[in-house]
């Protein structure tokens, strides 16, 4: 049976025994669509770069669905060719897990090895920690492909995917480590899985340097229906440092695209709602505490808007936690968060007013999204099908980050628009694939 390679929109080249064509890429796709093709045993996708030396493989169901039926099989097409992986700097902009996660989630869904160096750099203790480990190892099992550099404090890795599969995993960090930061990795993959995913995770549920499990249930999957996205995150029980011992189940539904967003328009709020809770052995009247003070802040910056903090015992954590999760809901119905993690030496109050100065700040700016969720669109945006833009404040280090490794393993352009508002207010656009 003849293969073909179609060549993003440069070209088609399809292989007949030993015989190689090349075609103009529309002929050759008008050609399948009317048959003329129609006994091809596999279709292969590359992508040729302005140069036609770099290239990546391109899962291009994205586009086109009426491929990903049989006799149609997409694969990376290895016997005519071993891809280099493609070099990322891990040191670039905020040096963090960012990039890790970014490039990871993105040689999943295109196919394309990667070789990470510098992992971390820019962190007190470089190297991968247990929760990126563990996000890379689960991609790698997600995928049936390898992964070389795999070990705590190892500062370069190769990922090399195959075909994502999706399915049920179960995973453990073993510590604290951040479970969201695991399902911001994770997530994009298992969209493009070939059947529904569920992923129980273990590790820490409200912990520093990431996003609350609260703040990723409640804001960001609001944001994530608009591009077309669902998922749900089953919390079974709260983890906190330093051991953790949290439990999720994530449960994904695969898509055959993603939707384009226009979130550019500035929002006028309608009220704040949220939840403050105390674990193990420190007292409800902390969880008090901290709706209290955040209730004054807001009434005091943004009026007499209606504010309603519920305020618990958990009772499904492991150990000793206090967190304050916020959200403010616009009249288009956007989520804009801001939240605050309880620790030994802080002061009830004073948690209490961090996350209501997170909330304010982006309410005061009137935009769509907050600082936590503009990086983590990023992906989707390019992913998606059409011309994205969102209203966010300052760009911050790590969307740059995710704009940086999502641009140079796609080819993607972003655009960053000063809208010379004060409060600053920008649009970041993004056109498709």
């Amino acid at each position: 049976m003849p293969e073909i390679l179609l060549g993003g929109p440069h070209a088609i080249v399809t292989i007949i025994s030993d015989r190689i064509l090349i075609l103009p890429f529309w002929s050759a796709l008008f050609a399948s669509l009317h048959g003329t093709l129609a006994e091809l045993e596999r279709i292969y996708f590359i992508y040729f770069s302005a140069s036609y030396k770099d290239f990546s493989w391109f899962r291009i169901f994205l586009r086109y669905s009426f491929i990903s039926k049989p006799p149609f099989v997409l694969e990376p097409k290895t016997k005519i060719l071993k891809m280099e992986p493609v070099v990322i700097d891990g040191s670039i902009l905020e040096g963090g897990g960012q990039t890790l996660r970014i490039s990871s989630a993105l040689s999943a869904i295109l196919g394309v090895p990667i070789r990470i160096h510098s992992i971390r750099a820019g962190r007190s203790t470089p190297g991968l920690r247990p929760q990126h480990l563990t996000g890379l190892n689960l991609i790698k099992d997600l995928t049936n492909g390898s992964l070389e550099g795999g070990n705590i404090g190892s500062t370069e890795i190769t990922l090399r995917p195959s075909q994502i599969s999706g399915g049920e995993f179960s995973v453990d960090t073993k510590t604290a480590g951040s479970i969201t930061l695991i399902v911001q990795a994770i997530l994009p993959c298992l969209l493009f899985a070939g059947k529904k995913s569920v992923i129980k995770m273990k590790g820490g549920t409200n912990v520093e340097m990431s996003p609350p499990l609260d703040y990723f249930t409640d804001v960001f999957s609001s944001v994530a229906k608009r591009f077309g996205i669902s998922f749900s995150c089953k919390l079974i029980k709260r983890g906190f440092y330093p051991k953790g011992c949290g439990e999720v189940d994530l449960t994904v539904e695969p898509v055959k695209r993603l939707s384009c967003v226009t979130l550019d328009q500035p929002q006028t709020l309608k009220c704040v709602n949220g939840v403050s809770f105390v674990a193990g052995t420190i007292p409800i009247r902390v969880a008090n505490e901290m709706a209290h003070s955040a209730t004054l802040k807001i009434h005091d910056s943004l009026g007499n808007i209606p504010v309603n903090i519920h305020q618990f015992k958990e009772n499904k954590a492991f150990g000793n936690g206090a967190a304050l999760i916020l959200s403010c809901e616009t009249a288009d119905g956007m989520l804009l968060g801001g939240t605050g993690l309880g620790k030994p030496r802080n002061a009830a109050n004073q948690v209490g007013q961090e996350a209501a100065d997170e909330l304010i700040e982006s309410c005061f700016r009137k935009v769509c999204l907050d600082q936590y969720a503009q990086d983590q669109v990023i992906i989707f945006m390019a992913l998606a099908e059409g011309i994205s833009k969102v209203l966010v404040g300052p760009p911050t280090l790590h969307t740059r980050t995710a704009i940086h490794v999502t641009s140079q393993l796609t080819g993607v352009k972003f655009d960053i628009i000063d809208l010379k508002t004060q409060p600053e207010t920008f649009i970041i656009e993004c056109k498709e694939l």
